[in-house]
C-alpha cells in the first residue's frame, strides 16, 4: 500500500546535522528536478525580500521564512517525519509508533512537497517554506512542474493499493493514470449532525491522520479499495462507498464522523 499525504505548512526547525543530500533522497528520478527547485527557491530568497514574500504568499508575520529558505543549502537536515507538524501529522503520531509500525510508515508513506516533489518520512530534509501553489521564477507553477517529472517516477512505486489523502493543490503534482486508477482510493471526511452531513476542513486532516495511524499500528495490508474499506470498518471507522472507481476515476470513500476533535 502506498499512502499519499500532503505536507504541513508549519514545520519544525531544521536539524543540527549535515545539510540535505539530494542524491540520498528516495525517488532518485526526482533528483534533478529537486535541484532546480532548490536553486530557484534559494535564489529567490537571497534577492529582494518583498519579491520573495509576494511569490511565496507570505504575510508580514511569516517574513522570517525568507531567511530560512535562503539558508537551505547549509541548513541541517532531519527526517521528514520530524520536520512535518500540524494536525494530520499530530494525529498520525509517527514518533509514538513502535518499531514495526514505523517501518511500515517508512515503506508506505509518501509526503508531497512543493520543494522536494515527494519524500519518504525517513528522508532527511531541512525545514522550508514553499507550497505547491507557488510559481517560482524560471520554473513556473510548481504543480505543473512536478507533474511533468512525476508522471514517469511515481508509477514505479505505485504498484499496489494507492490511498490518496492529498489536498487538491498537491494532487495536481501527480494524477494516477492507466491501471493505477483502478486501485486508487480517495477519502472524504463528513460530519453528521442532526441528520445532516457537511464536509469538514480542519478535522478532515485529523481524521485522515488517525486512519493512517490505525492502518500502520494494526499492520493492515489491503490490496484493493474494497479491502481498504473493509479494513477501516473493522478498525471501527464509519466508512461508506461514495463512488466506485472507473478506468478514469479513483474510488471515493466517505468517512462519517459525529464528533470532531
Amino acid at each position: 500500500m502506498l499512502v499519499l499525504l500532503p505536507p504541513s505548512e508549519g514545520k519544525a526547525a531544521s536539524g543540527d546535522g549535515a545539510p540535505v543530500a539530494l542524491e540520498r533522497l528516495s525517488l532518485p528520478g526526482l533528483t534533478a528536478a529537486r535541484g532546480a527547485v532548490l536553486d530557484a527557491l534559494v535564489g529567490l530568497c537571497r534577492g529582494d525580500e518583498d519579491t520573495a514574500a509576494e511569490v511565496l504568499g507570505l504575510t508580514p508575520g511569516l517574513r522570517g521564512e525568507i531567511a530560512k529558505n535562503a539558508g537551505l543549502l547549509t541548513a541541517g537536515a532531519r527526517p521528514a517525519a520530524e520536520v512535518y507538524t500540524g494536525v494530520l501529522f499530530d494525529n498520525l503520531g509517527l514518533a509514538g509508533l513502535d518499531a514495526a509500525a514505523y517501518e511500515r510508515a517508512e515503506r508506505s508513506l509518501l509526503v508531497f512537497s512543493g520543494l522536494w516533489g515527494a519524500v519518504r518520512v525517513s528522508d532527511r530534509i531541512p525545514s522550508y517554506r514553499c507550497s505547491m501553489g507557488v510559481k517560482l521564477p524560471g520554473l513556473g507553477a510548481l504543480g505543473a512542474y512536478w507533474r511533468s517529472t512525476m508522471v514517469d517516477v511515481l508509477p514505479e512505486v505505485a504498484d499496489g493499493l494507492v490511498l490518496d489523502l492529498r489536498s487538491s493543490a498537491y494532487a495536481a503534482a501527480w494524477k494516477p493514470a492507466g491501471e493505477v486508477v483502478s486501485r486508487t482510493a480517495t477519502v472524504r471526511v463528513l460530519q453528521e449532525r442532526n441528520g445532516k452531513r457537511t464536509v469538514v476542513s480542519h478535522f478532515n486532516k485529523a481524521t485522515k491522520g488517525r486512519i493512517v495511524r490505525d492502518l500502520l499500528v494494526t499492520g493492515a495490508e489491503p490490496k484493493t479499495p474494497g479491502e481498504l474499506m473493509d479494513a477501516l470498518l473493522e478498525l471501527g471507522h464509519r466508512v461508506e462507498l461514495a463512488a466506485e472507481g472507473t478506468a478514469r476515476k479513483p474510488w471515493q470513500l466517505d468517512v462519517v464522523v459525529t464528533e470532531v476533535h
